[in-house]
C-alpha cells in the first residue's frame, strides 16, 4: 500500500528519496529557495493543502504539511489542482510546461525556476519513483 499524496507522511518521504537522489543532488547544487507546494481545494481536497520543503543546494532540510499557512514565508509557492499536481507526478505533465501555460501556478521569482530545470525534472522523478495513493478525484 503506497503513501496518501497530500500528507505529511507523503511529503517526509519526498524529502527521503531527494536526499538519496545523486541526480537531483547535481542538478540542484547551486539552488537556494524553500517551498510551499499547494494543493488547491477541490473535489476530493475538502481544503488547501500546503506543504513546505526547504531545499538547500541540491538537499531537502526539512519538509512538512503545514497546518497554519502563515506558519512559514518561503521564497516561492507553487500551487495547482490534484488533476494537475498528479499528471506532473506520472510525468504526464512537464513541470516547466505546466510553468509556461499556468497549469502550475508560482509566486515568486521564474526566472530562477527556469534558470534550474533540471533540478525541477530530478525533483518530479523523486515523487514519481514514490508508490503514491492518489484521492478519488
Amino acid at each position: 500500500m503506497g503513501i496518501q499524496f497530500g500528507t505529511d507522511e507523503w511529503v517526509k518521504a519526498v524529502m527521503a528519496a531527494l536526499n538519496e537522489s545523486p541526480g537531483y543532488a547535481a542538478a540542484a547544487k547551486n539552488w537556494e529557495g524553500d517551498f510551499y507546494f499547494v494543493i488547491d481545494e477541490g473535489p476530493s481536497v475538502p481544503e488547501t493543502i500546503y506543504l513546505y520543503m526547504d531545499l538547500w543546494h541540491g538537499q531537502c532540510r526539512d519538509a512538512f504539511k503545514v497546518e497554519d499557512r502563515s506558519q512559514k514565508s518561503p521564497v516561492f509557492e507553487l500551487s495547482a489542482p490534484l488533476k494537475v499536481w498528479r499528471g506532473v507526478l506520472e510525468k504526464k505533465i512537464d513541470p516547466i510546461q505546466g510553468l509556461v501555460t499556468r497549469r502550475l501556478k508560482l509566486k515568486g521569482p521564474m526566472m530562477k525556476v527556469m534558470k534550474a530545470p533540471k533540478a525541477a525534472i530530478e525533483l518530479v522523478e523523486a515523487c514519481a519513483k514514490l508508490d503514491t495513493e492518489w484521492p478519488e478525484a
